[in-house]
């Protein structure tokens, strides 16, 4: 059974941050009836609106449990070759360099590199259908904005940083080295992710199997906003966005939620270490 899913991410309307809070669901809804649906599916070639979905879970053989992640919109500022910034298609999957680990520099020399609070995350990709089976070979998209909640490329035209494409090992496994997400007024602080079933099919987004976020555990938001101060414009944004009211997590089954959590140790000073599942199923995975 499936539920209707009718969020609105300020994001895909194309609104400034702390404009769409300001916009009631309703109201929301009432405007994009006027105004046309048609003119508004996906800049990044995701509907606005998407289905809530059913829990689906596999066991592995040591009885543990794993989950396929529910789909999410990739929302405006993707660079997956879905839109444009600045009257120029963004797309830095072709772009040299992209396949790295560590996601803090910018494509460009000379641009600028991510300030923030060090985060080594690792993802793990599996398949649900198969046992959880670990899912080799598949290229995965990962990108957020910075410190001060801006996207490069898009807010920020003069920086490519917070954007890489890793390959799962045999493991499943890919590691990034970023920097704790910042939060933008009207969504609570989250990372984008796309999974390709190869690193060379990632070089556009019509080859993704799966398009997601990932929901940054909340004591740690409650840390890092207030012990850094490259973070100094999250604190009122990251009080009016709480989990409960962000409109593309919220239909999701607390099961679905936690596995869009990352599991996170460390601390302000030090920096963070931690990894997350991501599970795919059926046709979307490709084994190796």
């Amino acid at each position: 059974m499936t539920r209707q899913r009718h969020h609105v991410d300020d994001h895909d309307l194309g609104l400034p941050h702390d404009l769409g809070v300001l916009i009631e669901r309703r109201r929301a809804l009432a405007w994009l009836g006027a105004t046309g649906v048609a003119a508004l599916v996906g800049a990044c070639g995701d509907p606005i609106f998407g289905r809530a979905e059913a829990e689906v879970v596999g066991t592995a053989a040591d009885g543990s449990q794993c989950v396929v992640h529910p789909r999410e919109t990739a929302g405006p500022y993707p660079a997956d070759g879905s839109n444009r910034a600045h009257g120029t298609l963004a797309n830095v999957l072709d772009k040299s360099g992209i396949v790295r680990a560590d996601m803090r520099p910018s494509l460009v020399a000379g641009q600028p590199v991510a300030a923030g609070t060090p985060l080594e995350l690792t993802l793990k990709l599996v398949d649900v259908g198969r046992g959880c089976a670990p899912l080799g070979g598949h290229a995965i998209y990962l990108w957020h904005c910075d410190a001060g909640g801006r996207y490069s490329i898009y807010d920020l035209p003069e920086a490519s940083y917070l954007r890489a494409v890793g390959v799962t090992n045999d493991a499943g496994t890919v590691t990034f080295t970023t920097v704790f997400p910042g939060c933008y007024r009207g969504r609570f602080p989250h990372m984008h992710f796309e999974v390709y079933p190869s690193l060379a099919k990632a070089t556009t987004y019509e080859n993704r199997i799966l398009t997601s976020q990932l929901a940054m555990p909340e004591a740690t938001c409650h840390a890092v906003y207030g012990g850094s101060g490259a973070y100094t414009e999250s604190v009122a944004n990251f009080a009016d966005s709480p989990l409960s009211r962000d409109g593309i997590f919220a239909d999701n089954t607390p099961l679905q939620l936690a596995a869009q959590t990352p599991a996170l140790t460390g601390d302000v000073a030090s920096g963070y270490r931690g990894s997350v599942v991501i599970g795919v199923k059926g046709r979307n995975a490709a084994p190796t």
